[in-house]
C-alpha cells in the first residue's frame, strides 16, 4: 500500500449466520464450539440426496418490516440485517452521500425467489407471479437495498465471483477508500441458497458431505475424515472508512484492511490451482508491505472438501511455513458461499481484538498431508508477542482467488 494513500480502517461489523444473529452471538458460538448445522426435515427436502445445511434460525420478521419481508429476497434481507448491525456498531457516521458507497458480493443472489416464482408460474399461471419477482431475483439486490436503506449514493457494486464474492467486495471497498473515491464504504457478502436445486447441483459433483445422520459433525475442515462441505446461508458486513474520516469523528476503530489481492486461475471452472493460491496470498502481503512473518493468524477458506483443503494447506505452507496458526470456522457455520470470506474477515477482526483464536470444529485427526498448525476444536490464546495481523483466504469456482490482510488496532 502506498504510504500516501488513505488507510482503510474498519469501524463497524455485522453478521447473521447459522451460529448467531449478531457479531456478539456469533463470537460466543465460535468460542463455545457451537454448530449451526442441522437436518432439513421439511417436505421439500425429503427426496434430496443430502438433507443437512446451516440455516439462519432467527425470525427475520422480527428484524425487518412487513414491506421489507414482502419486497426482498431472503438474500437481501440477510444483507440488510447484517448491514444495519455494522452501521450501528460504527456509530451511524455522518457522511456526504456521494462519498458513501456499498459493495456487497453474492454468488447466487435471489435464486430462491427465482425458483419459487418459477414454480408459481408453472402451477398457477402468469397472474399469480409476484410483481416483486424481478427485483427480488437480482444478484445486485442486496447492495441496492442497503444503499437505499442507508442513503449511499457513491455507488452500489456487486462482485459476483462465486465463493470469493464477499472477500472481493471488501478488497474493492478498501480500494475505493485508498483511491479517495469514497470516505465510507459498507462492504461484505451474502448468500441464501439453501434450496433443492443448489443442494442437488453440489451433490451431483460430490462436493457435499454425506454425514446426514450426524449434522453437527459433518463439516470437518482439515480433518482426515472430511468428505465434503455443508451448504449454509448468511451474511458478513464491515464498515470501512478512511482513517482521517474515522478519527475526525472520534470513531472506535476495530481494525484495518491493510492489503488485499484478487487473481484468476485461468485454469479450470471447478478445480483450484494451488500455484495461484500461493500467488494471491503473496500479492496480498505485497500490497500491505508485509512479510509472511508479519501474519499472526490465517483464516483458511478450507470448506471441508478432500481435495480443496489439502491444496490450500500446501499453498499456505509454501508461503508461511508450518507454524502460523490456521483455522476455518466453516466447521461451525458450514459454507456461506458468497458470504464466507466476509464472515471470515469479521471473525478475524474479533479474534485479533480478543486475543483468542476460535478452533476448527470437528478437527479430531488432522489430515497427515496437511502440514499446518491448525487450531483444533478448542480455543487457543494468541501469544502476546504474535503479530496482530491476520490473513483471510477465499476461493471460488471459475478460478476466483482472493486474499485479505486484516490488521487489529
Amino acid at each position: 500500500m502506498n504510504a500516501s494513500q488513505p488507510r482503510a480502517v474498519v469501524t463497524g461489523s455485522g453478521t447473521i449466520n447459522p451460529v448467531g444473529s449478531t457479531v456478539a452471538e456469533t463470537w460466543a458460538g465460535l468460542i463455545s464450539g457451537t454448530s449451526g448445522i442441522a437436518a432439513l426435515d421439511e417436505d421439500w427436502a425429503e427426496q434430496l440426496p443430502v438433507r443437512i445445511a446451516g440455516r439462519v434460525t432467527t425470525d427475520l420478521s422480527e428484524r425487518l418490516s412487513t414491506r421489507e419481508m414482502k419486497r426482498m429476497d431472503r438474500c437481501g434481507q440477510l444483507a440488510l440485517v447484517a448491514a444495519r448491525e455494522a452501521w450501528a456498531r460504527a456509530g451511524a457516521p455522518e457522511v456526504d452521500p456521494e462519498r458513501f458507497a456499498v459493495v456487497i458480493g453474492s454468488a447466487y443472489g435471489g435464486l430462491g425467489s427465482t425458483l419459487e416464482q418459477d414454480r408459481v408460474l408453472a402451477a398457477s399461471g402468469p397472474r399469480k407471479v409476484s410483481p416483486h419477482t424481478l427485483t427480488r431475483l437480482m444478484v445486485n439486490g442486496p447492495a441496492a437495498w442497503v444503499s437505499i436503506d442507508l442513503g449511499a449514493k457513491g455507488g452500489a457494486r456487486t462482485p459476483v465471483s462465486a465463493c470469493a464474492s464477499g472477500a472481493e467486495a471488501i478488497v474493492q471497498g478498501a480500494e475505493m477508500i485508498r483511491s479517495g473515491a469514497a470516505d465510507v464504504v459498507i462492504a461484505g457478502g451474502v448468500d441464501a441458497s439453501v434450496n433443492d436445486l443448489v443442494i442437488t447441483g453440489f451433490s451431483q459433483i460430490r462436493a457435499l458431505s454425506g454425514r446426514t445422520g450426524d449434522p453437527s459433525r459433518a463439516s470437518r475442515p482439515f480433518d482426515g475424515g472430511r468428505d465434503g462441505f455443508v451448504l449454509a446461508e448468511g451474511a458478513g458486513i464491515v464498515v470501512l472508512e478512511s482513517e482521517a474520516h474515522a478519527r475526525a469523528r472520534g470513531a472506535a476503530v476495530l481494525g484495518a484492511v491493510a492489503g488485499g489481492a484478487v487473481t484468476s486461475d485461468a485454469n479450470d471452472i471447478v478445480a483450484a490451482d494451488p500455484v495461484m493460491q500461493r500467488r494471491v496470498m503473496q500479492k496480498a502481503l505485497d500490497s500491505a508491505g508485509l512479510q509472511p512473518a508479519d501474519i499472526g493468524f490465517i483464516h483458511a477458506h478450507a470448506t471441508s472438501t478432500p481435495v480443496g483443503d489439502r491444496l490450500e494447506g500446501l499453498a499456505i505452507n509454501a508461503i508461511f511455513g508450518p507454524d502460523v496458526p490456521v483455522t476455518s470456522t466453516k466447521g461451525h457455520t458450514g459454507h456461506l458461499l458468497g458470504g464466507a470470506g466476509a464472515l471470515a474477515a469479521v471473525v478475524v477482526l474479533e479474534a485479533l481484538r480478543e486475543g483468542r483464536l476460535p478452533g476448527t470444529l470437528n478437527l479430531q485427526a488432522q489430515d497427515t498431508e496437511v502440514e499446518l498448525n491448525v487450531v483444533a476444536e478448542h480455543v487457543r490464546a494468541l501469544p502476546a508477542d504474535s503479530p496482530r495481523t491476520g490473513l483471510v483466504n477465499a476461493f471460488g469456482f471459475g478460478g476466483h482467488s482472493v486474499a485479505l490482510v486484516v490488521g487489529g488496532e
